[in-house]
């Protein structure tokens, strides 16, 4: 599938530069930065499950875009950060192995992936049947949909025909959740959602904040972050809704499924899991079982 993309207008970039915090992808980590992987210690039971391969080389090479804030993203250094990298770091100390990371664009990963250049991907997946089809998933979290609007301008995410609503590209807003609701008006003939699509998701929210876009539509912690960052600028649009697993992908016959799902279930038991979501302010979507495939299962 072809998915085309938008430049960031050049006047909208320089407007961007002004802003404050809530468009920056090196926006301030939580004041507690102590990273909990360094107090992980490696179960030498689950780390013998792991592929031949992996566990020679002492290494998990990780996917992650690292544009959509708190999930993951860049710090002033240009290093991945966030609570989904400081679980991936946990993961790998668990497993016995030094995390690698690999920074593409979201849409590359799961190509990474089936194509052996990455072992896992970390950044926010939504598991669905559709990428179950090219990889499996091990669900760790749960994140439903939030729409943030410019303070003072009320959206109804379900009442949204002919308003425009930024997106990050080929995330599960971008292919699923907008273009339903676009269908809905058009079927009930009324104008279509005009969908503005960015590479990263600080873009989509300084269209937002700028008056470019009626609102925005991401993964709730990830919203919630945007409105947290934005100085009054934006207010949440609606409540959460269609809550969903996140997952890490991993190719079909790596063999990675088992021990990843054991090592996430045991930073889980271990607390360590607990302790990274709430440093983040994002327990909300906690889960205590951690599953496969769970996306595809409703």
């Amino acid at each position: 599938m072809i998915r085309t993309r938008y430049a960031l207008p050049v006047f909208l970039a320089a407007a961007a530069m002004t802003l404050t915090g809530c468009v920056n992808n090196e926006a301030s980590a939580p004041q507690d930065t102590g990273n909990a992987s360094a107090s992980t210690t490696k179960d030498e039971a689950i780390a013998k499950l792991l592929p031949e391969k992996i566990r020679s080389s002492g290494k998990l090479v990780v996917g992650t875009d690292a544009a959509y804030p708190p999930n993951e993203y860049k710090d002033a250094d240009g290093k991945p950060i966030g609570w989904d990298i400081e679980l991936a770091d946990a993961l790998g100390a668990k497993l016995g192995l030094t995390v690698s990371y690999q920074v593409a664009k979201f849409d590359n990963i799961i190509p990474s992936i089936t194509g052996g250049k990455v072992n896992i991907g970390v950044s926010s997946f939504t598991d669905n049947a559709e990428r179950e089809k090219q990889v499996d998933f091990i669900n760790y979290y749960t994140a439903g949909i939030l729409w943030a609007s410019p303070t003072g301008k009320t959206v109804d995410p379900d009442n949204a025909c002919g308003l425009t609503i930024a997106v990050q590209s080929t995330t599960v807003e971008d292919t699923d959740e907008v273009p339903a609701k676009s269908k809905a008006c058009t079927d009930a003939g009324k104008a279509p959602i005009n969908k503005l699509k960015f590479d990263a998701q600080d873009q989509a929210t300084t269209a937002v904040v700028l008056g470019q876009a009626d609102a925005m539509s991401a993964d709730s912690p990830v919203t919630a972050y945007a409105i947290k960052k934005a100085d009054g600028k934006l207010q949440a649009a609606g409540e959460s809704f269609d809550n969903t697993p996140y997952g890490m992908p991993v190719a079909k016959d790596s063999k990675l499924q088992k021990p990843i799902q054991k090592a996430m279930q045991a930073l889980i038991d271990d607390g360590t899991y607990g302790k990274i979501l709430k440093k983040w302010g994002v327990e909300a979507g906690a889960v205590e079982k951690v599953e496969i495939n769970a996306g595809s299962k409703g």
